[in-house]
């Protein structure tokens, strides 16, 4: 008789999350941007008689590195830039406070930059890099002793970040060589939005619907992202961009139909992902569609595939079509309540706290000689500030990661400095490492081991000793800090920045919710009014309508997905921080289905020009469960839509 299997061993989530990583294929194109980035900076300033301000240089273009993400070129400007002159303006206000001031006005000074840093690091990703940078480089500035001065230093930092922009405008990258070389990023990624359709279509009826539908999210996010980047005229100004813009709007139908067979779910005909699949091999290899396979006409969203898929043909083949990317610029309203919210609020008293201590002890340590002969501080406080980011994971994970990194990088270079020749070893250590760091950010932990090989080899170029033992030291001490910080109680309640963006997510899905009902009640009233002239079959819906409608839905989904991943890394903090954040999970969910049964919705009244009985009890069931789950959580939200002027009717 053969014994019963032993139950798989159940990590802790805080533990889980500490040893996973990304996984993909190796980026090449920004390896080689990497190797060719600090390293070569070094070398000429090195050869100048310049190596302080290499030493800047390369830190910026390290930092800028780290950032260096896949996306299109314009989207890169954006996000390697906007951080990069935030840091330029902390490394200049910190090289001014460390020559003027002392310790307690510095520190205070500071303590006042973590605040604001962390207040606007709620607004999105690139603020966060931002804010990151501004207290990186305050704290360099201040205490990193250098012969320039401050314009000097900034002026430095900025070109190190610009040679890596430059190099990421100019180097050719694998979707480059097909069509237009400047919009590869862009051309990859709304391919992508018709795989996840295709993916998603296939997936119908199946338990891995719900994964493909939030992977289709996540296309659609990086597709508009891609697209909206920054430019020097406010529309597309080439053929090429509009014909991707066109793309992209053509594929969202596509989207909507599938979310609603998927919502359904009842299984559809395999040959229904054969023509998203072709539409995606087309955009890729700048080509035309050819003939795309008709999907059965047999159900109402089915019909809207079918509809979706002609439509997207006659975009591609003539490259014309609505170009509209359906998103909003964001007001400042809306920033000053991600600043001033309860995530900002929440985030920006850590941060603040943090920094702030750190930069005290890291001063106190120095004036009593703790650090030897040097006088290089900033190593504290600079390491508190990527310890106290949320966005870098949960915080048992970034402080096991951080102090692993630390210990195993000043290890690695304590061996590689005995033995590498000066300076000409070192920069080749650099550009290696510089070069490591595309595929270190795969996990935070291999991004600080690579990253303190890279910074002890700069600082030793620019004249410092060898110093990994006293980089151990402040690591944990850093660790410590931001342990303790991370458990106190602040005003409000725990778990802002799940909190806020759950609230967003609530308010966009029922903005979307009523804007259908409402078209619901427009549609149901032209039919009446029509009805002796077109006694078979509903108006179609207004195309300003469909294209708001299109817009309400990208926000909650982007919304939704934003909650969902600021949950799950509440979801793997420590059990004393994760319980503040209980039952926001089973709310994104309901959420999300609720969202789902509005695009059915949605779809169904384009088909037949009116809501089901059956339509209308299920949008009821689920705000029902919505209000019992978000009470059970201890979440409050804005009044539904069944309690406003938009009624729940057929």
């Amino acid at each position: 008789m053969s014994r019963p299997a032993r139950p798989a061993l159940a990590l802790p989530p805080w533990l889980a999350h500490t040893l996973r990583a990304q996984r993909g294929p190796v980026p090449w194109s920004a390896v080689v941007r990497g190797a060719l980035a600090a390293g070569p900076l070094l070398l000429v300033a090195v050869l100048a008689g310049r190596a302080s301000l290499g030493v800047v240089a390369a830190i910026a273009a390290m930092l800028a590195g780290i950032n260096d993400r896949p996306g299109s070129r314009r989207v890169s400007v954006h996000r390697l830039g906007v951080p990069a002159l935030a840091g330029a303006v902390g490394l200049f206000a910190g090289t001014m406070a460390g020559d003027r001031l002392g310790a307690v006005p510095l520190t205070l000074l500071l303590t006042g930059l973590g605040l604001f840093a962390g207040g606007i690091s709620a607004v999105g990703p690139v603020a966060s890099a931002a804010g990151t940078q501004l207290l990186v480089a305050s704290a360099i500035g201040a205490g990193m002793p250098l012969p320039e001065s401050g314009w000097l230093r900034a002026l430095a930092y900025l070109g190190g970040a610009a040679w890596l922009l430059g190099l990421r405008l100019a180097l050719p990258t694998p979707g480059s060589l097909v069509g237009d070389f400047r919009f590869d990023g862009e051309r990859d990624a709304v391919a992508d939005v018709y795989d996840a359709v295709a993916d998603l279509l296939d997936a119908v009826g199946t338990r891995h619907a719900t994964a493909r539908r939030v992977a289709l999210t996540a296309a659609l996010d990086h597709a508009q992202d891609a697209l909206t980047g920054p430019r020097l005229r406010r529309y597309a100004s080439s053929s090429t961009e509009r014909r991707l813009h066109a793309q992209y709007a053509a594929a969202l139908p596509l989207a909507e139909a599938a979310t609603a067979l998927a919502w359904a779910g009842e299984a559809v005909p395999a040959r229904a992902s054969e023509g998203p699949r072709r539409l995606a091999a087309a955009v890729r290899g700048n080509t035309h569609t050819g003939p795309l396979p008709a999907p059965s006409r047999s159900a109402p969203a089915l019909r809207a595939l079918d509809d979706a898929l002609l439509h997207a043909a006659e975009a591609f083949d003539r490259g014309r079509g609505n170009r509209d990317l359906h998103t909003r610029r964001r007001t400042a309203a809306d920033l000053a309540r991600s600043v001033f919210g309860a995530g900002g609020r929440e985030y920006g008293l850590r941060v603040a706290l943090c920094f702030g201590a750190s930069a005290a002890i890291a001063q106190a340590l120095h004036h009593t000689q703790w650090y030897g002969q040097h006088e290089h501080w900033y190593w504290l406080p600079a390491t508190a500030v990527f310890l106290v980011k949320p966005d870098l994971g949960p915080l048992a994970s970034r402080v096991l990661c951080r102090a692993a990194g630390t210990v195993l990088g000043a290890l690695l270079f304590a061996g590689f400095a005995a033995v590498l020749p000066r300076p000409e070893g070192l920069i080749a250590l650099v550009a290696l490492s510089g070069a490591l760091i595309p595929v270190a950010t795969r996990h935070f932990a291999a991004q600080t081991a690579v990253v303190t090989v890279l910074v002890l080899a700069l600082v030793m170029v620019g004249g410092e000793p060898q110093a990994s033992v006293s980089r151990i030291g402040e690591t944990l001490l850093a660790c410590a800090i931001v342990l303790v910080v991370g458990h106190l109680p602040m005003p409000g309640q725990r778990g802002g920045g799940v909190r806020s963006r759950l609230a967003t997510a609530d308010r966009a899905a029922h903005a979307y919710l009523a804007h259908v009902l409402r078209e619901s009640e427009a549609t149901s009233a032209r039919r009446e009014a029509d009805a002796p002239r077109m006694p078979y079959g509903p108006n179609p819906p207004r195309t300003d309508s469909r294209a708001a409608r299109w817009t309400l839905r990208r926000e909650a989904y982007r919304a939704l997905a934003e909650a969902r991943t600021a949950n799950a890394l509440a979801a793997a903090e420590l059990p004393a921080l994760a319980r503040h954040t209980e039952g926001a999970d089973e709310v994104v969910a309901t959420l999300e289905q609720l969202v789902d049964a509005t695009t059915a919705c949605a779809v169904h009244l384009d088909d037949s020009g009116r809501l089901t009985p059956w339509h209308t009890d299920r949008l009821t069931e689920l705000l029902e469960e919505l209000a019992e789950k978000r009470d059970r959580a201890g979440l409050h939200g804005p009044r539904g839509p069944a309690s406003t002027d938009v009624p729940l009717a057929g």
